[in-house]
């Protein structure tokens, strides 16, 4: 047997393996999911070995690479598409206070891997970075006062600022009033606590966390082939891209983590629960801006309303980033379609995908949904005029030569099976697991890295049933308000949010 040696995370390391090795856990992806799930492991059973493969020849280069997302630490401050007006005029906080409540559960863990030093000085990963809204028009005015009724005395957002006064708006952000017709009817609220996250630096260090700690990262390397073994072990087929050297591995638990590429592996798995499952693949472009002069004047993450028939995602936002501690402005996303479920993979990904049990879902779901296929159809014919003009609507003096356009990740939205409609098309995320719990992956979309960690304790909850009630005391150090609901206590939201700005030096 020849290895390579240490734990490199950006290096391939060499090896022939002429023997099947055996280990407790595989991660499939070098994204935020596995970080976050093998960051999790490796502290509650330090004596488990972990080994996690990613095919390209670093980790987070996926849709965790910062400049494959949005970055804004989703926590329904500022998406709009959270709290939608339904057809009686009601706007409901239901989903908005339950996605704030998960990502204060990834800011609490952060803030316990800086407080003992698993992860280094917090603004290598995140930043105070306030989160407006910002519309245009009587009707959409008249919605944002109601979100704003309904959030009012909601603890996690007590901060919540409301404006239709446009020197206010100017005071918050220079460039949303610039140059914009006084007479033009507009609101903006503003929650001065938001985030801007760098999941592609935070992916690095939670992996870098857990080669310390033991765990093997193996880039350059692609599981092709699993297999359930009748001991209950899964078998795991692994190509070395560097060298071409196959290898198998057996491990007690999988997890696929591999972004669009994981619906293909979990199909592959056999394991029933998949089926009914598809996938629909959505690209997408930013500008982007990193002019000091023009970056200088906007400090934050400006959200508008979704055209009618767009997916979730493609809510057109003005966005502060700072990436590897640089900040740049990033507007988008402007939508796009290629059958890859990867921003690196194949483009036979979609039709690969289908089978027998997801075609009849996967075709509901395309003449169901002809307004997301007309608002496709229009941001793929859009030129660059008009995607300069469409960030004009919210920085009136925006000018073509400081602006470049960039390719951001992939994301498949998740088709499955539905009792009653045949098939549906589903925004957000997916845990699917087998029934033994010896395999789970994770399809779907936003909010996604900002909920990584409730959604890996999820994980861990439906597959080691057995094991989570003895986690739970370590859990609670980690995590301080689990098991309970901040948004039904104000006094526990208000301390939680002040000790975890403190040790992520949020505001300072």
């Amino acid at each position: 047997m020849i290895r390579g040696q240490g734990h490199h995370l950006n290096a391939p390391t060499l090896e022939i393996v002429t023997s099947e090795e055996s280990v407790d856990v595989v991660l499939i992806g070098g994204g935020i999911m596995s970080a976050t799930l093998g960051s999790l492991i490796s502290q509650l059973e330090p004596d488990w070995s972990i080994r996690v493969y990613e095919r390209l020849g670093e980790v987070a280069q996926e849709s965790s690479n910062a400049w494959n997302n949005a970055g804004t630490g989703h926590a329904a401050l500022c998406e709009l598409n959270y709290m939608p007006e339904a057809s009686d005029g009601t706007v409901d906080a239901a989903k908005a206070v339950s996605i704030n409540e998960q990502f204060q559960v990834s800011r609490q863990y952060w803030a316990h891997l800086v407080s003992t030093g698993a992860l280094p000085e917090p603004h290598n990963f995140i930043n105070s970075t306030p989160h407006m809204t910002f519309v245009k028009g009587e009707a959409n005015i008249e919605y944002l006062r109601k979100r704003v009724a309904a959030l009012k005395d909601q603890p996690l957002f007590a901060d919540l600022e409301y404006t239709e006064d446009l020197e206010r708006i100017a005071e918050w952000t220079p460039m949303l009033a610039k140059k914009r017709n006084p007479k033009q009817k507009v609101a903006a609220t503003r929650i001065e606590s938001g985030t801007d996250v760098d999941f592609g630096a935070l992916t690095r260090y939670l992996f870098e966390d857990m080669s310390r700690r033991g765990a093997s990262i193996r880039t350059n390397h692609q599981v092709t082939w699993l297999k359930r073994r009748r001991d209950g072990r899964w078998k795991l087929r692994v190509r070395q891209l560097v060298g071409q050297y196959p290898s198998t591995v057996n491990a007690r638990f999988v997890f696929v983590g591999a972004g669009g590429g994981a619906l293909a592996l979990l199909q592959h798995s056999g394991i029933p629960e998949i089926k009914g499952f598809g996938g629909f693949p959505i690209s997408g472009q930013f500008l982007r801006t990193t002019n000091p002069k023009i970056v200088a004047q906007h400090q934050a993450k400006v959200y508008g309303k979704a055209a009618v028939g767009a997916p979730p995602m493609s809510v057109p936002h003005l966005d502060t980033r700072v990436v590897d501690g640089e900040k740049a402005l990033l507007f988008g996303p402007y939508a796009g379609f290629t059958p890859k479920f990867l921003k690196t993979s194949t483009w036979f990904d979609l039709p690969f995908s289908i089978r027998l049990h997801n075609i009849v879902p996967m075709l509901q779901v395309g003449l169901k949904n002809f307004d997301l296929v007309k608002y496709l159809v229009s941001e793929l014919l859009a030129s660059r005029a008009e995607k300069m003009a469409a960030l004009r609507e919210f920085m009136p003096t925006a000018k073509d030569r400081d602006w470049e356009l960039i390719t951001a990740g992939q994301r498949v939205q998740v088709m499955k099976k539905d009792p009653e409609k045949g098939g549906v098309l589903q925004f957000g995320t997916e845990v699917i697991t087998g029934a033994d719990g010896t395999i789970a992956g994770l399809l779907g979309a936003s909010p996604g890295a900002s909920t990584a960690a409730p959604i890996m304790l999820d994980v861990l909850a439906r597959c080691f049933p057995d094991r989570f009630p003895a986690w739970e005391p370590k859990l609670r150090e980690m995590i301080p308000s689990y098991g309970t609901t901040l948004s039904e206590d104000p006094t526990a939201a208000a301390a939680s949010l002040a000790e975890t700005a403190r040790v992520l030096r949020l505001g300072a």
